[in-house]
């Protein structure tokens, strides 16, 4: 039975991991909405979706525990809209050709998160951990001196969705019920946006194709989908293990850029990028040994 559930953990994270890195070329078909346009059907059809999910369930115990509880509802309001920026600032990314920023941005977070975690969480970090933040570090700032731009997409990224994942840690919510809060919080601005924008905009669906509006529906699918394959791979397998799959999704739009959407590689990316890997590769390092250390006591 343990086997069978790890097994099942590990096929989901491969699931959520895959589906984040692939999510480009859906944005891509989405190119001539603005950002802006998709997050809010992201926002309104994520809504719906979770909320057709929960009715089949008949899980709103927890939902309504949480709306009885203002400090958890207030997290939740804050998690709600770092999650809609952390979209906002992706989508925009993906289609104005800033797809490798947003991929650095996704492999810089494991690494923000070990940060925030000794800052909030009291962790103390290990040797291998100081050398994995302390080269990513390096690259940062090496494009800063030496090449004179921040990168402001990828630090965007990695700071607001690792915020989002200590905030939701604190809230102790399960993925569904916080999910279907998190986009109910926001569903009224973004309709309210809707309905007073032009007529004439892209994302208004009185006026759009059929094409194009389920298309915009199906944003909150591709949105939702793997962050729930994610919550419930997270219980299933220990997180040292989770962690080795989280470079799946940065790693296959690191490849879409490359080969598919030809953003270009330059000197300043790839040494950027260099500095990085190494620091991935120290801090895989780091979870091998850890693993390995816990597997040594388990067994004596």
């Amino acid at each position: 039975m343990e086997n069978t559930e790890h097994r099942k953990g590990v096929i989901l994270a491969l699931c959520a991991y895959s589906m984040w890195g692939f999510a480009p070329l859906y944005f891509k078909l989405l190119d001539q909405v603005s950002a802006t346009e998709i997050l809010l059907h992201r926002i309104i059809w994520s809504f719906v979706f979770m909320l057709m999910l929960m009715l089949f369930a008949g899980n709103f115990k927890k939902v309504r525990e949480v709306l009885k509880r203002p400090n958890q509802l207030g997290i939740l309001c804050v998690t709600s809209v770092l999650i809609a920026g952390n979209w906002l600032l992706f989508i925009w990314a993906v289609n104005n050709d800033h797809m490798l920023d947003a991929s650095l941005g996704y492999y810089i977070n494991p690494l923000f998160n070990v940060m925030l975690g000794m800052l909030f969480l009291g962790e103390r970090l290990r040797k291998l951990q100081w050398v994995a933040v302390s080269l990513a570090a390096m690259g940062v700032l090496t494009q800063i001196i030496s090449f004179g731009s921040v990168p402001i997409v990828s630090i965007g990224l990695a700071t607001s969705f690792g915020l989002y994942a200590l905030l939701r840690k604190k809230v102790n919510i399960d993925a569904q019920s916080g999910l279907l809060l998190e986009t109910a919080l926001l569903v009224p601005l973004a309709i309210g946006y809707i309905i007073w924008m032009p007529q004439d905009a892209s994302a208004n669906m009185l006026t759009n194709s059929c094409d194009m509006n389920l298309l915009l529906m199906a944003a909150g699918i591709v949105t939702s989908v793997p962050l729930l394959c994610f919550a419930s791979a997270a219980i299933r397998i220990p997180l040292t293990i989770l962690g080795f799959f989280q470079y799946i999704g940065p790693s296959i739009m690191f490849l879409l850029a490359i080969l598919l959407f030809g953003e270009p590689f330059n000197m300043e990316k790839s040494v950027t990028f260099g500095f990085i890997w190494l620091a991935l590769i120290a801090f895989t390092a780091d979870m091998v040994y850890k693993g390995r250390r816990k597997m040594k006591a388990a067994s004596t």
